[in-house]
């Protein structure tokens, strides 16, 4: 398992960036696809069934490169990540929500999302 300091999580974080752009992207694209295709859909120019098993592949894609850095996805709707961290001697999860400008936040482990914090200074 990756442990990542702070400034660590926050390079990774920049690093992905783009993924996780994408990965929304495609989220929407899909979403929009599958209403589509359900009875009663408005039909949409972004395709039929083709283009969304497409999209629905691009997105395990994007999932897998994420999860390959050592980030943890823990969800998908809004894209919540978790970077596993310690500090000050405890084991910690970074948190990153779709829409945070940055990692500011973490919450221990034990926690969860309930118990999220800004990080100090």
């Amino acid at each position: 398992m990756v442990v990542f300091t702070v400034p660590e999580a926050r390079a990774e974080l920049a690093r992905i960036r783009p993924t996780l752009d994408r990965l929304v992207a495609v989220r929407a694209d899909a979403a929009e696809l599958a209403a589509a295709l359900t009875p009663g859909g408005v039909g949409t120019a972004l395709g039929g069934r083709a283009e969304l098993k497409a999209a629905e592949a691009l997105l395990d894609e994007l999932i897998t490169t994420v999860q390959e850095s050592g980030v943890h996805l823990k969800g998908f709707a809004p894209l919540l990540l978790d970077f596993p961290a310690r500090l000050d001697g405890v084991d910690v999860l970074l948190c990153w929500l779709e829409g945070d400008a940055g990692l500011d936040w973490y919450h221990r482990v034990d926690l969860g999302f309930a118990g999220r914090r800004r990080l100090p200074g």
